[in-house]
């Protein structure tokens, strides 16, 4: 029985290898896309966007946004800030109005979470403001704040032909411990990593959560915002996908994000998007999986995603299982046995510690200049990345058996993009 289990994990081992080897190849593209030369002096349409901000209880940073907003060098008549204060019960709506936002507020005990926020919205767009006629809608959280050149760099990936894009993620408490630089540093290596070479692999890019424009035209199809799954954006990513809509990434558009500052924090919310990814797959599971088969010029990005999804929770949950029945049998099977299989499991894990610590080393030497934080901070989280990461595999666990609903998560952090800038 302990042959057999020795040779189920080393199988499972080797599958892991396997699914997750051409992300590998994907930090290689990576360096070649980021030679390409960025096109200046196009002279691209100029269109009319609509930016939509839910938000629930952040009157301390929603006035920073909106004042990052309105400093882009893009014309004002072009675009109109719109947030919906959902379930409020501070001084939020006030303050966005205060600030120079279309404020509407909402008021739905039952129907909780980002996605009913963004529908409700897009409803009062549609009835009180339809002569606007935008051509998109970005999407950003109330903690967010943009650099001056985003919806100009935006606007040049829209002239492309793509009717969904994502931007470049940064942080802006990156340097406050070694949870909000392991989410930091993830994002980071999402945005450079994974999205900039499917951009230049021509496959499809992923939405994570903020930081997006969607073109209205795919807001129509849809019928407003219909995805209300616990993780909505990997929802609606995988939902366009599947229809063959081609998603976009332009590293150039550079917005900044804050990062949950406590484990307690982080462990909620990451037990939602561990929970959200189960429900994506249970709901589009089967889709995808046809996608790969039969799908006409993106069946790899329905490969893509669908080991985006899945396999890194199941495999590792059966190699910890094939592990666990290991040391409770090798008691039976000889004392001079523990120490061999002891080593093994220590050096699987420090194996694949060492995975991780690469792709944390790969990502803060390429993006160093743009990391906001102390050089030795960048170094001493580095080592503390892969833990971070190792978190995910308990969160996982938990969240096959446990209820979980949409909960909201503080914002505090209060800085300007010139707080942010004056960091080394």
């Amino acid at each position: 029985m302990l042959d057999i289990l020795s040779q189920f994990v080393l199988y499972i081992g080797i599958l892991f290898s396997l699914i997750f080897v051409y992300k590998v190849v994907y930090i290689l593209i990576a360096f070649r896309a980021r030679r390409e030369k960025h096109q200046e002096g196009k002279e691209v349409p100029l269109r009319k966007y609509a930016f939509l901000i839910p938000a629930r209880n952040e009157e301390l940073v929603i006035g920073q946004l909106i004042k990052s907003i309105k400093n882009q060098n893009y014309p004002k008549e072009l675009f109109d800030i719109y947030v919906i204060a959902d379930n409020c019960t501070d001084r939020t709506a006030q303050f966005a109005r205060e600030a120079g936002a279309i404020v509407a507020e909402r008021f739905n005990q039952k129907q909780v979470g980002k996605g009913y926020a963004l529908n409700h919205l897009l409803n009062v767009i549609e009835t009180d403001y339809a002569s606007k006629r935008y051509d998109g809608y970005f999407v950003f959280d109330a903690d967010n704040l943009l650099d001056e050149n985003y919806i100009v760099e935006m606007n040049k990936t829209f002239d492309q032909g793509y009717k969904i894009i994502t931007s470049y993620r940064n942080s802006k408490n990156y340097d406050q411990n070694w949870i909000t630089s392991g989410y930091a540093l993830w994002f980071l290596y999402e945005a450079e990593f994974l999205n900039r070479p499917r951009m230049y692999l021509d496959t499809s890019c992923v939405i994570s959560g903020t930081g997006f424009l969607v073109h209205s035209d795919i807001i129509k199809e849809n019928g407003g915002w219909v995805h209300h799954l616990l993780t909505e954006d990997i929802e609606f990513t995988v939902s366009q996908i599947i229809k063959g809509v081609k998603i976009g990434y332009c590293g150039h558009a550079v917005f900044y994000d804050e990062q949950p500052t406590t484990f307690s924090q982080s462990w909620k919310q990451r037990l939602r998007w561990a929970k959200g990814f189960y429900q994506v797959f249970m709901n589009y599971g089967k889709e995808l999986f046809l996608g790969m088969i039969r799908g006409k010029g993106y069946r790899f990005s329905c490969f893509d995603m669908m080991m985006t999804i899945l396999p890194i929770v199941i495999v590792s949950m059966l190699s910890l299982i094939g592990n666990a029945l290991i040391f409770l049998l090798v008691p039976f099977e000889g004392k001079g046995l523990i120490q061999t299989y002891l080593i093994g499991g220590l050096t699987g894990i420090l194996w694949v510690y060492c995975l991780l610590f690469g792709i944390g080393l790969v990502t803060t030497i390429m993006e160093w200049k743009k990391i906001r934080c102390p050089g030795w901070k960048k170094i001493v989280y580095l080592f503390t990345f892969p833990l971070f990461l190792f978190t995910y595999l308990p969160i996982s666990i938990v969240a096959l058996f446990k209820k979980i609903e949409w909960k909201p998560i503080p914002h505090t952090v209060v800085k300007s993009l010139d707080d942010l800038r004056s960091r080394s």
